[in-house]
């Protein structure tokens, strides 16, 4: 019979931490393993623009009649100059953008069309790197390897040897990089960083391929895309997945792009239709609330205006946890230097703790985090942030 040759998988690292969560009975059940914001009722809001944006997108739709496999244009114009900001006018003519299901349809859209155009390329990942992004790429037949990035000792980016290792990779490796809140460890490059790896990506005629997930979850929507345009502006080609999952609160309805900077207009031209025939053959067309909100929301002013102070007041909660529970941390244990969790960026970052540390944490305290140890800022708040400090410290090794 089918399918009866199919064995039960173990749960997702990730969603496996949430089914866990939501089964266990007690009333001091503490989440930090989920991948989304949270205020502090513990909720995922959707910001107050972005629901006056639906609410006159409703009103002036007149059909529900499929928007093509590019998906809407005016949506990938406006997401891609709000990520390349002034460098995208001068880019416009080499840009290929197609609206996807959500950043992840993104990744893997580009992993099939690279995997298309030189099978057997291997996508280059950082160590560690979001847990979904190997099984995403490397089902499209991509090969998959990894570049050092991050150091336990000092909380973050081991940067030298990051460069090194890119340095010596071979001329048109693709190279994925985190735009900004790296995930899971929560430490970015700095400016100086951005330029020095942009000089040798340029010189090695390397292929970046930068996720940004999180534009405006750092520091601010122009801050935190300084890497992507210092490196628009240093390559003749390189791949982009949007997600406006966390920026807009957009997470279900799965609204993201993949925008493609090629060398030539020509070849801009090309791998357009490669991208409309790739996404037809995957799932058709793209779903279309999400991505008509968010361009009716960046081409109005006022509501653009009202989104970002909102994302202001986030991006300001998520570093006052983070000093909150930096300072309760470090009242409990002196010994420890707890700076990196205020200089991480963003909603994650690695706690360090091991698989046993991780198991005590849930069995005996009932917080959670997944098996990489990594934290969840907001799911920290002023009610629970001294019981997870006392947590944290009890299972420290």
């Amino acid at each position: 019979m089918i399918f009866a040759n199919l064995e039960q998988l173990p749960p997702d690292p990730i969603l496996g931490v949430t089914a866990a969560f939501r089964a266990d009975p007690s009333p001091d059940k503490i989440d930090l393993g989920v991948g989304v914001y949270r205020d502090e009722k513990g909720e995922t809001p959707v910001p107050a623009a972005v629901r006056e944006a639906e609410r006159a997108m409703l009103a002036a739709q007149r059909t529900k009649t499929y928007v093509g496999p590019a998906g809407n244009l005016e949506f990938n114009r406006l997401i891609v100059e709000m990520a390349l900001g002034p460098v995208a006018a001068g880019l416009r003519e080499r840009t290929a953008t197609i609206q996807t299901v959500g950043g992840c349809g993104a990744l893997r859209l580009g992993a099939e069309l690279i995997n298309a155009s030189q099978p057997g390329s291997v996508m280059h990942v950082s160590d560690p790197t979001w847990a979904n992004h190997e099984p995403l790429l490397g089902s499209s037949g991509l090969k998959l390897a990894r570049y050092p990035y991050y150091d336990p000792a000092a909380r973050g980016v081991s940067f030298e040897a990051m460069r090194d290792h890119v340095a010596g990779l071979p001329t048109g490796s693709i190279v994925l990089l985190h735009g900004c809140c790296h995930n899971p460890t929560g430490a970015d490059l700095s400016p100086g960083e951005w330029q020095a790896l942009g000089d040798v990506i340029e010189s090695r005629g390397l292929v970046p391929f930068v996720d940004l997930a999180y534009q405006g979850f750092g520091d601010d929507v122009e801050t935190d895309v300084f890497g992507l345009r210092y490196l628009a502006t240093r390559v003749p080609q390189m791949l982009l997945a949007v997600s406006c999952s966390k920026n807009f609160g957009m997470y279900r309805e799965r609204t993201g792009a993949l925008a493609i900077v090629a060398s030539s207009p020509a070849i801009a031209g090309a791998i357009a239709t490669h991208q409309a025939r790739t996404a037809r053959r995957m799932y058709s067309m793209p779903p279309d609330h999400g991505a008509a909100v968010v361009a009716w929301l960046l081409a109005d002013p006022r509501l653009r205006a009202g989104w970002l102070a909102e994302l202001g007041e986030i991006v300001g909660r998520m570093k006052y946890l983070r000093a909150l529970l930096a300072g309760r941390l470090s009242t409990r244990r002196q010994d420890l230097d707890f700076t990196w969790v205020t200089q991480h960026r963003g909603m994650f970052s690695l706690t360090g703790l091991d698989a046993a540390a991780i198991t005590d944490l849930r069995d005996r305290h009932h917080v959670y985090l997944p098996p990489d140890g990594r934290i969840n800022v907001a799911g920290v708040s002023e009610a629970n942030v001294d019981r997870v400090a006392d947590s944290l410290v009890a299972v420290m090794r």
